[in-house]
């Protein structure tokens, strides 16, 4: 799949992604409130969130490595789980970094408004404009276009200078507090973290769940995956060097401000709750003087910009692999410049983000929401972690996985039931995503998925998925063709094939019962004997039964069967029509009927000659065979949709649109598309199936109808030599067995 840019991120740039998405924002914008909360336990959260960041980031690495592609968590959740739940991953964790941005862009307006009141006050001049709330607002707007700006000109956006400016700020504030450490004496230092627990273990649980999203930000590595180079190497240590580089710049300056940074004879949760958001710059102006306080300006100032570009990066490339997918509308996912940029993809999460910006506009309602969405998304990355390892045969038990999304699970409970408000936010925006995938992405999202399935035979082993396609064989001259077409629509390496012969019950003598089981047994010879020349293995089934049609019917439903695989006589007549509406009707499968002469393989099939006349059931069985058949690139696809006459020259570019959009999902390959006006629909598909090498034609739900085979499939079959194949869906892929 293209990735915006290529790989052209090495361990430096990824792990300067990290940082600048972790350090810096989160700290300074929540220090003070984990201080109020737990006193100097403060430094204790902080290392706890550290520990189950480090048990994430190991769940992060290890899909990482398996799935290197952009898109992250939602990545991994489409790879393991079905596209319904990996839209819904995504939608979270497009969301999650879309409001960690909102965060940053408000900080950045909170820290340069400090600033500018700061400095005018000290010129002299009134400086109370600056408190007003939509100023502000237009700040972090104004923060918001430029990054915007960049990423759309730039695949890596612009420069890591404000990540590197803000490390060096912070290592001389950190410098500057321990030379001033030095100059008090032990008892004083010790002082300062007395009382350790104020507020008991209820108090640390608080600020840890306050803070977490302090440490957020390794997982924007994982998100752009498909742009690092050696990915293997560099993803995992990229994600660990940036995790410690903020506990080791974290942990050193919260026992600073601790020690140092308050007056010998206040505790520090009294400061903290005196003014939680200028904690910081007041802990440094103690022990540096103004220099202090400017030096924490300057670090907020870099830190927001820097976390901001991380999280509109991160997020624009969660929304592009989703509309790739079509889990996202499909323009989305296209890019465009020179650079190869997904321009589309970040104006709409820059879109989205100011939108929020301009209606939260406050700091706290937004970090409390974006810890508890990305504690949520956490848990289930742990929890792809441990079914990737699961269904690659790895039973060892996934120890780190269990025990990181229990912790991630049991920090958001307590968020959501501590903030409220937070838990309302995502629940409203769960509903708006569920609504949005139902009524517009399903059906698209879903026939590019049965595709992607269809191609990529890692794809369904890691859902748990083994189809099993049924193939009801009747005659040894069938089996070549039947068993090809199984072989075809198969997912391949774990999809299955059972190979059916139904013996009709004798009602005769004993010999002749001998005769029709000797005749059973060479029609599954001659079928194991195809199976093997396409290397399909097959798996074979007698049974005994009065009714065949019946019996196929139970075959399939005892043995949960996907598809259904059936050969009809090339001699049409109503008695074979009805004779094949009978096998189809109860069939709880996919079915694919195949018509073609004796001993027709479809593995000589170039050209395929796809008639569209509607947006059937079937379309998700097509989906998986097309996508079979153009994993061999001399394959070609075309698909025909005939119009009325005297439709507007606007109505027949819809419907080409229509028809595009359709082969985009269902075919990865070569395809065209062919749009005409014809009174006689049949006599159309005709005159293109005279070129092709096989027909596909969609049949109907004859549950919902009462009738599987239609006027232009019937008369199609009738007038035509072309090999035939008939294609109807019943529904969504069956579950695996527990």
């Amino acid at each position: 799949m293209e990735t915006p840019g290529a790989r052209h991120i090495g361990l430096f740039g990824a792990t300067v992604i990290g940082v600048g998405a972790i350090v810096g924002g989160g700290i300074l914008a929540l220090a003070g409130v984990a201080f109020r909360t737990a006193g100097p336990a403060a430094l204790l959260a902080f290392l706890l969130n550290g520990g189950i960041a480090f048990l994430t980031a190991a769940s992060f690495a290890e899909l990482a490595v398996r799935f290197p592609q952009s898109g992250g968590t939602y990545t991994y959740a489409k790879r393991v789980l079905s596209i319904e739940v990996a839209f819904v991953v995504g939608w979270v964790v497009w969301f999650a970094s879309i409001v960690a941005g909102v965060l940053y862009a408000l900080g950045f307006a909170v820290f340069a408004a400090e600033g500018a009141t700061r400095l005018l006050a000290d010129l002299g001049r009134d400086a109370a404009w600056l408190s007003r709330g939509d100023l502000r607002v237009g700040f972090a707007l104004a923060a918001v276009g430029f990054y915007t700006v960049a990423l759309v000109r730039k695949a890596a956006g612009g420069g890591n200078a404000a990540s590197i400016g803000k490390i060096v700020v912070f290592v001389t504030l950190i410098a500057s507090g321990a030379v001033a450490a030095f100059g008090r004496s032990g008892e004083e230092l010790v002082a300062g973290l007395q009382p350790f627990l104020p507020a008991g273990p209820g108090g640390l649980f608080q600020a840890m769940g306050y803070t977490f999203i302090a440490l957020q930000g390794f997982d924007l590595i994982a998100a752009v995956g498909g742009e690092v180079r050696d990915p293997e190497r560099n993803l995992p240590r990229a994600m660990y060097l940036s995790l410690a580089i903020a506990l080791v710049i974290y942990v050193p300056l919260l026992l600073l401000i601790t020690t140092v940074g308050v007056p010998a004879d206040t505790e520090i949760a009294q400061a903290a709750a005196a003014n939680p958001e200028g904690l910081v710059a007041e802990a440094a102006e103690r022990f540096l003087g103004p220099f202090g306080y400017w030096l924490v300006i300057g670090a907020g100032v870099l830190s927001m910009l820097s976390a901001l570009q991380a999280n509109l990066l991160g997020a624009s490339r969660v929304a592009f692999s989703m509309a790739r997918d079509r889990t996202l509308p499909r323009p989305i996912g296209r890019m465009s410049g020179a650079r190869a940029t997904p321009a589309l993809a970040v104006v709409v999460t820059a879109g989205m983000l100011a939108v929020v910006v301009a209606a939260v506009g406050d700091v706290s309602a937004a970090g409390a929401a974006s810890s508890l969405i990305f504690l949520i998304s956490f848990a289930t990355v742990h929890w792809a972690a441990i079914l990737a390892r699961r269904r690659s045969g790895d039973r060892r038990l996934p120890v780190v996985p269990l025990l990181g999304g229990a912790l991630c699970l049991a920090l958001g409970v307590f968020q959501a039931l501590s903030v409220p408000a937070a838990g309302h936010v995502v629940m409203v925006w769960l509903l708006l995503g569920l609504v949005f995938f139902v009524t517009l992405l399903a059906r698209g999202a879903r026939l590019a998925d049965t595709s992607a399935e269809a191609r990529d035979p890692d794809l369904a082993r890691l859902r748990g998925r083994s189809p099993l396609v049924l193939v009801p064989i009747a005659s040894p001259a069938s089996a070549a063709g039947l068993v090809g077409v199984a072989a075809t629509v198969r997912t391949p390496s774990v999809g299955r094939v059972l190979q059916l012969s139904v013996v009709t019950a004798p009602e005769q003598v004993p010999d002749e019962g001998h005769a029709v089981m000797r005749d059973a047994e060479t029609i599954l010879g001659e079928s194991l004997l195809r199976g093997f020349e396409r290397a399909t293995p097959a798996e074979t089934l007698f049974t005994i039964a009065a009714d065949p049609a019946r019996e196929i019917a139970r075959v399939a439903r005892l043995h949960r069967c996907e598809t259904v695989v059936l050969g009809t006589p090339r001699a049409e007549t109503p008695e074979g029509w009805a004779k094949l509406e009978a096998l189809v009707s109860p069939l709880d499968a996919d079915v694919v009927v195949l018509r073609a002469p004796r001993r027709w393989r479809i593995a000589q099939v170039r050209r395929v000659l796809v008639p569209l006349g509607g947006r059937g059931d079937h379309s998700r069985a097509r989906a998986r065979l097309l996508a079979s058949l153009t994993r061999s690139e001399e394959c070609t696809i075309t698909f025909l949709r005939t119009l009325p006459p005297g439709l507007s020259p606007d109505q027949a570019r819809q419907a080409r649109r229509e028809v595009q959009a359709l082969a985009r999902d269902e075919v990865e390959g070569r395809f065209d598309v062919q749009v005409e006006e014809a009174e006689d629909v049949c006599g159309a598909i005709l005159r293109h199936a005279a070129e092709v090498d096989l027909v596909v034609l969609g049949i109907q739900h004859a549950r919902a109808t009462g009738r599987a085979f239609g006027r232009i499939v019937r008369q199609f079959a009738e007038s035509s030599d072309v090999p035939l194949i008939l294609i109807g869906g019943r529904g969504r892929p069956r579950r695996p067995r527990p």
